[in-house]
């Protein structure tokens, strides 16, 4: 799914959306933008179908943008500029980038982007303060010749090696006569040894003259060539540190390398979860920001404590809908500005008023169409195109019983605009594909899928629309199976097809349920769980009012079933 900015606002359609949907979104995020929403974007949550396809090409319209879920997500709050270090980094880049950034953690990134642990101002100020009884390791040097260099911002004079080995050496200060500083070389491994000395000549000769691993002379003193020669030929690598002995042995300790101070056991998320799903895990951390990761765990991005308390600005504008069971995922948790529909009003409650245009007409794109017209807005033809296909498409041509005089008055202003003849159109789109010819079973009975609720009890109502019935008798047992699957994974009380043949107007009702339910249908029943309803052609005029009568009626002998 493509990334969500700030400021979004997305006009969007029903899962499982029919043509209608598709193109009064379309046609209601172009009003939007010609009349002070320049942001509004079409979008849908579902598969568009061979009759969507056939008619957003004929228009030459591209589908709109595929969202599975609106929720806020990390994507959506974390920051995306992501401020890291190497592995390879001294523990002093890192509290430069961190002072400089005021943060108080740093992710360790490999160059692949991965991330190696969390680098903090805590743990690293347990290292540079030690508690007691752990003094040794305020002089143990874990580092690089040209890490130390670049932490002491250090001349190096002379260097064996290449310098970007890690070694383990110790820290020794030079401050003392050179017979307590020969006694206190026996006690140390040369080859270990770092010392840091001033302008003590004797002390710089007997540390190179004892090959100790480094000598590091303070205060930006000169060293004489004589002093360099000797350290050559004593294999002894010298640098020069522009700072004081007291600075200078501080640093040091600063030169190690971030990776052995990262924590490694962190929590990382993936951007694409949920915020809510998350927030009591990132709570209960010790951690104040987490690494956000792709799904080839490459780090993105940063989430903080903080970022929970971010408002994500998305906003909805539902069209052909107004129920959220059958809205996009996560509806419920974003700010719902507007819906625009013909159906039933059902049960969704929103936090504000809301403009809420509900009008008892064959099609969505009808009152898309009428918002163009009302406002004087100019009606791009592909628009003009796309919003006759909805209407003829919701309301078989105007021959539904859902059909109304304001209708067919919008259809003939589409037509001269679209320059589209509709019965012609219609011809076309009911022949453009067939959804149980192009679509396993499984697929098919959800591709035009709404739930409901009556009496307490869910059920779903989905629709076809096919040039006769030829191809639902073909695949009548694989219809009928997979519907009583459907039915039993989402714990419906049942699950009801309509095979609706636009040809002559009338439908094959499939249902799959408890058979007391199927007693109380009494259209006449052709094959067992298959009805014919002569003359229904409409789902929410004709078939959903039905269904609701069965259940009020039935009520007493469906009891407890």
């Amino acid at each position: 799914m493509a990334h969500m900015s700030d400021g979004e606002l997305l006009v969007i359609g029903h899962r499982n959306p029919d043509t209608d949907a598709i193109c009064s979104a379309i046609g209601y995020a172009e009003f939007k933008r010609r009349t002070g929403t320049p942001h509004a974007e079409a979008a849908r949550c579902g598969d568009t179908n061979d009759r969507i396809d056939f008619v957003l090409d004929t228009f030459g319209v591209p589908a709109p943008r595929f969202v599975a879920d609106v929720s806020p997500k990390i994507r959506d709050v974390m920051a995306t500029n992501v401020i890291s270090v190497p592995p390879s980094a001294t523990a002093a880049e890192a509290l430069a980038v961190m002072d400089d950034r005021n943060i108080r953690f740093l992710p360790v990134l490999r160059e692949d982007r991965t991330c190696a642990g969390l680098i903090s101002v805590f743990k690293m100020s347990k290292f540079f303060l030690p508690a007691p009884g752990r003094l040794m390791d305020s002089r143990r040097l874990l580092t690089t010749v040209k890490g130390l260099a670049r932490t002491l911002d250090a001349q190096i004079i002379f260097a064996t090696g290449s310098g970007e080995e890690e070694e383990d050496l110790i820290l020794m200060i030079g401050a003392m006569g050179s017979d307590s500083f020969h006694k206190r070389l026996q006690n140390y491994p040369r080859e270990k040894l770092v010392v840091v000395v001033g302008d003590r000549l004797e002390i710089q000769d007997l540390a190179i003259r004892e090959r100790v691993r480094m000598v590091i002379v303070t205060g930006g003193l000169p060293v004489s060539q004589s002093m360099v020669d000797f350290a050559a030929k004593n294999h002894v690598t010298l640098l020069v540190s522009p700072h004081d002995t007291t600075t200078t042995a501080m640093l040091c300790r600063a030169a190690i390398t971030v990776e052995h101070m990262t924590h490694e056991h962190f929590l990382s998320f993936r951007d694409d979860e949920p915020l809510d799903s998350i927030q009591a895990l990132a709570a209960a951390s010790q951690f104040q920001a987490f690494p956000v990761v792709n799904e080839d765990r490459q780090t993105i991005g940063i989430l903080s404590k903080s970022d929970f308390l971010k408002k994500v600005h998305r906003q909805l504008i539902l069209v052909d809908h107004n129920e959220l069971s059958q809205a996009v995922h996560g509806a419920d948790k974003v700010e719902i500005l507007e819906i625009i529909d013909h159906h039933r009003i059902g049960s969704l409650s929103t936090a504000q008023p809301i403009l809420f245009r509900n009008e008892p007409v064959g099609s969505t794109s009808t009152i898309v169409a009428d918002c163009f017209f009302r406002h004087g807005v100019e009606l791009p033809k592909p628009i003009a195109g796309l919003l006759l296909a909805g209407l003829v498409s919701d309301t078989l041509n105007l021959t539904s019983p859902t059909t109304t005089e304001r209708d067919a008055q919008i259809l003939q202003r589409l037509e001269t605009l679209a320059g589209v003849d509709a019965a012609r159109f219609t011809e076309k789109l009911f022949a453009s594909g067939s959804v149980l010819t192009s679509l396993a079973a499984g697929d098919a009975i959800v591709t035009d899928c709404k739930e409901f609720e009556e009496q307490g009890r869910r059920f779903s109502v989905a629709q076809i629309e096919e040039l006769g019935f030829d191809q639902f008798w073909k695949q009548k047992l694989d219809v009928s199976a997979a519907l009583e699957r459907y039915r039993q994974k989402k714990s419906y009380f049942f699950s009801a097809l309509l095979v609706t043949d636009v040809g002559s107007n009338s439908s094959l009702l499939v249902v799959a349920g408890p058979d007391v339910l199927l007693k109380l249908i009494d259209y006449p029943l052709v094959e067992e769980g298959v009805f014919e309803l002569a003359g229904v052609v409409s789902r929410k005029k004709q078939l959903l009012p039905y269904l609701s009568h069965c259940l009020k009626k039935g009520a007493s002998r469906l009891g407890s079933v």
